[in-house]
């Protein structure tokens, strides 16, 4: 294409820009989304499951927190019940139903994860936006802090964290893969935070003499939280991953009763001579999930990228 060809295609463009009032950052990436196929593949895995964790309890055929005598009938050490009449999936190693167990795990997993990213959020949010907010002695000190979190492993401090309580439950899980993600949202937060402190629009506000407190909480803020909503759509899918790991290892909720993804692929790891399928569907299950929500949230981190605008 000859140059002057180019620049009256630019021109073109410019004008329509204008006609039409130019398109919004959040408008142009939802545009691309739902042209991208890896955004709709994950989307349509997310919205499957979040649906699939709200109606489970009115899907599940039957109560999943009884055993039932057709199933205990049957089990022993070295074996366990398959699918039979009015049972899909046959039962587990305590006599559950297990069909009925996979599909109200989707919720337990769900809330297991939703509420140690949240934590994870607003404590990330907490330091970071201090240490962008204040700087000096306030941002070097918490830096610090994110940073000793970060040396170690995430998986190790989850282990580490979750070791200290004697006795483990759901909310045990919860709290130590929440405290894993926190360096990462305090960083990510803290960087935007001090990329707006030298915007235009800070400036002037600064120097119109607007307070500190209403420049962090109406300017930088807000401008602030794209990344962390992306980030946090990431960190979902690894909470899910860490509470199923920390399940399986055994530092996770100790009752047998409660119908958990993770808390399922861990009380079955000693039956995988006798009846695989115990973790084999939960692990598949929480490999589906976690893929959803990363290629959900890799399009979205993409989507809302400016330099992808065109």
């Amino acid at each position: 294409m000859t140059a002057p060809n180019l620049l009256k295609r630019k021109a073109e463009r410019i004008d329509e820009l204008a006609d039409s009032g130019g398109t919004s950052l959040a408008a142009d990436a939802l545009r691309r989304m739902r042209s991208s196929p890896t955004a709709i593949i994950g989307a349509v895995i997310t919205v499957l499951f979040v649906l699939l964790a709200i109606l489970s309890p009115f899907l599940a055929p039957k109560n999943p927190y009884i055993p039932y005598d057709e199933l205990k009938k049957d089990l022993t050490p070295s074996s366990i019940p398959g699918p039979m009449p009015g049972f899909l999936l046959g039962g587990d190693q305590n006599g559950y139903d297990f069909f009925s167990r996979l599909l109200v795990g989707a919720q337990q997993t769900l809330i297991v994860g939703v509420v140690a990213t949240l934590i994870g959020v607003l404590l990330g949010m907490i330091i970071g936006g201090l240490a962008g907010a204040f700087g000096g002695w306030v941002d070097t000190l918490l830096m610090r802090f994110t940073d000793i979190l970060l040396a170690i492993p995430s998986l190790l401090l989850a282990i580490s964290i979750a070791a200290l309580f004697s006795h483990g439950t759901q909310w045990t899980v919860i709290i130590a893969v929440a405290v894993v993600s926190v360096p990462v949202f305090a960083r990510l937060l803290r960087g935007a935070m001090l990329s707006q402190r030298s915007s235009d629009h800070v400036l002037a506000a600064t120097a119109l003499g607007v307070r500190r407190g209403t420049i962090v909480f109406r300017h930088m803020l807000p401008n602030s939280l794209g990344p962390v909503i992306v980030q946090a759509t990431l960190t979902l899918a690894t909470s899910i991953i860490d509470a199923a790991a920390l399940s399986f290892l055994g530092l996770g909720d100790s009752d047998p009763s409660r119908a958990e993804w993770g808390l399922m692929l861990g009380n079955s790891q000693g039956l995988l001579d006798v009846k695989p399928e115990l973790a084999f569907y939960p692990a598949i299950a929480i490999i589906v999930v976690a893929l959803g929500f990363t290629l959900l949230g890799e399009s979205l981190r993409e989507a809302l990228d400016p330099k992808n605008r065109r």
